[in-house]
C-alpha cells in the first residue's frame, strides 16, 4: 500500500480575473474549487494512474469536511485525524496578469493529535511506500520528518521525502528511498552554484552518501536526472507543451515516478512516468490525466 502524508490540507479556491486591479472591485471570469496539498496531490495522480493509495493528515472545521468528502471523488481513500481548534485552510489563488496567492493557517494541531497520526503509521508493513511533502505547520515541532522516519527506520518501507534544503538533509541518516530536490535546492545544500550535468551528478552521489537511496534532480526545462541506488544516472528532458499551471506539477512527478518504479522496478521508466506526469500537470488547468500522462510519455 501507498501512503501519502499531508499535514496541512486545503481547499484551493483558483479564481481567474481578466487585468486584476489593486484597491477595485474586480470580477472573476472562472472559479474552481480544488482539493490542495502535495500529499493530496500525489495521492490524486496515482489514482489516475491506477495505483490506491491513502491519505493521512489533519482535517478541521466544515473545510475539513469538504477535504475529506472531497477526496473520496479523486479516487482514493483517506483516513485524516479530526482535530479539534481552527479550521483547514483555503487558500486563494488568483490568476490575472500575474499570478497571486492567499495561503491560510489551518488548524492548531495538538501533541495527542500528533501521537494519533504516530499510532496510524505503526500499521505499515514491509514493502509499503510512505510519501512525505511540504512544509511543516508551526504548530508541530519542525523535526516531524524526522520522527516519523526513526519510529520505522529498519521496518522495510520505502519513505519518499519531497521537502525544502534542510528537511532533506536532516532526514538522510533514515536512508530514504527518494528525495527530489532542484538543482538549485541541490547546490544551496552545498554552497555551490552548479554549472552542468556533471557537477550536478557529483552532488547528488554526495546526497547519497550521507545516506539517500535515489537522488531525483529536477531542473526546470531541462528536464530531470535521477541517480539511481544501483549507480545507474539516467536523464531527461521536459515534455513539450504549453504550462498552464505551476501547481502540483512536482507532486505529479513524485506520483508518476514512484507508480513507475512499483510497475517493474526499471528506474528509467520510472523517471520517463514521472516527467510525463509531471508535464500532464504543467499542461493542464488540474492535475494531469492517465490519458494525457500516457499521451506525453510516448513522446519522450
Amino acid at each position: 500500500m501507498i501512503y501519502t502524508v499531508t499535514f496541512n490540507p486545503a481547499l484551493d479556491y483558483v479564481v481567474r480575473v481578466n487585468h486584476f486591479t489593486p484597491g477595485m472591485v474586480n470580477r472573476t471570469v472562472k472559479e474552481d474549487i480544488y482539493y490542495g496539498g502535495k500529499g493530496i496531490n500525489v495521492s490524486a495522480v496515482l489514482a489516475n494512474l491506477g495505483y490506491e493509495s491513502t491519505a493521512l493528515g489533519f482535517v478541521a472545521g466544515f473545510t475539513g469536511e469538504e477535504i475529506e468528502r472531497g477526496v473520496k471523488n479523486l479516487g482514493f481513500t483517506s483516513d485524516f485525524i479530526r482535530v479539534a481548534k481552527g479550521m483547514s485552510r483555503i487558500n486563494v489563488k488568483l490568476k490575472s496578469d500575474e499570478e497571486s496567492e492567499i495561503n491560510g493557517m489551518g488548524p492548531e494541531i495538538a501533541p495527542e493529535d500528533v501521537e494519533a497520526l504516530f499510532g496510524k503509521l505503526e500499521g505499515l508493513k514491509e514493502g509499503d511506500v510512505l510519501i512525505l511533502s511540504g512544509s511543516i505547520p508551526s504548530s508541530i515541532a519542525d523535526d516531524i520528518y524526522e520522527q516519523i522516519m526513526a519510529k520505522l527506520d529498519g521496518r522495510g518501507i520505502r519513505i519518499v521525502v519531497d521537502a525544502e534544503k534542510n528537511l532533506l538533509l536532516n532526514v538522510l541518516q533514515y536512508h530514504p528511498f527518494l528525495i527530489k530536490p532542484n538543482n538549485f535546492e541541490l547546490g544551496d545544500m552545498f554552497g555551490v552554484t552548479l554549472q552542468n550535468d556533471d557537477e550536478i551528478i557529483f552532488y547528488a552521489r554526495k546526497l547519497q552518501e550521507r545516506g539517500a537511496a535515489n537522488v531525483l534532480i529536477s531542473m526546470a526545462g531541462d528536464g530531470a536526472i535521477l541517480v539511481s541506488e544501483s549507480g545507474s544516472v539516467h536523464k531527461l528532458g521536459v515534455a513539450k507543451g504549453t504550462v498552464r499551471n505551476s501547481v502540483g506539477a512536482g507532486d505529479s512527478m513524485v506520483a508518476g515516478f514512484v507508480a513507475g518504479f512499483l510497475e517493474n522496478g526499471d528506474f528509467g521508466h520510472a523517471l520517463k512516468l514521472g516527467t510525463a506526469a509531471g508535464g500532464a500537470t504543467a499542461f493542464s488547468d488540474g492535475l494531469g490525466t492517465r490519458e494525457r500522462i500516457m499521451e506525453l510519455y510516448e513522446t519522450l
